[in-house]
């Protein structure tokens, strides 16, 4: 009714406590001499077009939503991509590999395996193809009124939503916008400028939006690759890359948005641009990080034994008994126990490289990395490189600002 109310009247519908009230507010255009006649004019249309939506549902709710699935053969996604009936197939084809990254339970899989079947039904009812923002919604109500299980209903509603209420919902959604993007860079229509035909920015910012909401990791080099496989085209490893610099962009795009700077946004996307969840538990980490005194002996002394080894070509393991100097033994010992704390999060970094910070200045303060005993600096640069990589994966402080 509200769909109804805004779409074809540009009507204000009014609500109270989240009730909808049975009033609306209009605008009417020039001088009126008759209000009371005005309101009848309006509410006459709206009743009319009232009419015309329960009519739709009613001759929809004549079929089970199951009814309705072998009408999407006659429904084009795109021309080289099939049908919707053959879009819905792919996005169950792919919960295999996506139940495995959100933890699918047996009720998950059920849940999701038949959402996935119905969950573009409503796009061949009547209601929806009068109003199209309906679907979902439409398909929600048409499996409760089929006597579908609930969270198979709600499945079906929120995998349009970047705040879907299960994993199952989650699952369906990213696998749907994932066919899309993974379809239409294989046939070659990728967004060009501000032509974007097939909504691709939204079905990019959608699968980050809901992995950011519910703060789920996920790895979107995995799903893209199963979402390509169920494709009835060949998705070139060039446009795979394509596809994925694309989402990551638009997770790049929402962290600037929220205010976050840029280097920090990209000393974290280098590391981990396929987690989404992670780039903003990371980002935000980090961005908290900066803001405290111990950030000022942080970084400097992360960026010594960066700097010193990022030239390397070669990785090389540390001889403690190589080792000849007092300070050197002592950070080889601290960073080996720093080794060993499990490092996952900023958070993680900032505690165990704490007690590294004075012994790495007094390591370079002391000692010369690049002696002329080859055994020698072999094993410093060794252990400067098992401290500079204590950071991989999740952020690349050489795009820090002050490194």
């Amino acid at each position: 009714m509200i769909s109804v109310m805004q779409k074809h009247q540009r009507y204000f519908p009014i609500e109270k406590d989240g009730k909808l009230l049975p009033h609306f507010v209009t605008v009417a255009n020039g001088n009126i001499d008759n209000f009371d006649l005005v309101r009848k004019g309006n509410e006459s249309v709206v009743r009319a077009r009232f009419a015309d939506a329960a009519f739709f549902v009613n001759e929809d709710l004549k079929k089970s939503l199951s009814d309705y699935v072998p009408a999407l053969a006659s429904l084009t996604f795109q021309k080289d991509l099939g049908s919707m009936l053959d879009k819905s197939k792919r996005i169950g084809a792919q919960l295999d590999g996506l139940g495995t990254q959100f933890g699918f339970d047996k009720n998950d899989a059920k849940t999701a395996a038949r959402a996935a079947v119905l969950c573009k039904a409503d796009l061949a009812t009547k209601m929806v193809v009068e109003m199209t923002s309906l679907q979902g919604v439409m398909g929600r109500d048409y499996a409760l009124a089929a006597g579908e299980d609930e969270a198979v209903a709600y499945a079906i509603q929120d995998h349009y939503s970047t705040k879907p209420r299960s994993k199952s919902a989650l699952a369906i959604g990213i696998a749907d916008r994932l066919d899309s993007l993974a379809g239409l860079f294989a046939a070659g229509l990728a967004p060009t400028g501000n032509k974007d035909p097939f909504a691709q920015r939204r079905a990019a910012l959608g699968i980050v939006e809901s992995l950011m909401n519910l703060d789920v990791d996920f790895d979107l080099s995995a799903a893209l690759k199963v979402a390509a496989a169920q494709l009835p085209l060949e998705l070139s490893d060039e446009n795979f890359q394509a596809c994925l610099a694309f989402i990551v962009a638009r997770l790049r795009v929402i962290l600037l948005e929220k205010g976050y700077r840029h280097d920090v946004v990209d000393a974290v996307l280098t590391e981990q641009s396929n987690n989404p969840a992670g780039v903003v538990r990371a980002v935000e980490q980090l961005t908290a990080a900066m803001k405290t005194d111990a950030w000022e002996t942080l970084l400097p002394a992360f960026a010594r034994c960066a700097r010193i080894t990022r030239s390397q070509e070669e990785t090389f393991a540390t001889n403690e008994g190589a080792l000849v100097e007092a300070v050197e033994k002592d950070l080889f010992k601290l960073s080996t126990e720093a080794a060993k704390s499990q490092i996952n999060s900023m958070n993680d970094f900032m505690k165990a490289f704490a007690p590294l910070i004075s012994p790495i200045n007094e390591f370079f303060e002391n000692v010369l990395v690049m002696a002329e005993d080859q055994a020698l600096k072999e094993s410093r640069l060794g252990m400067l490189q098992e401290i500079a990589g204590m950071l991989r994966g999740i952020a690349d402080l050489s795009k820090v600002e002050g490194f």
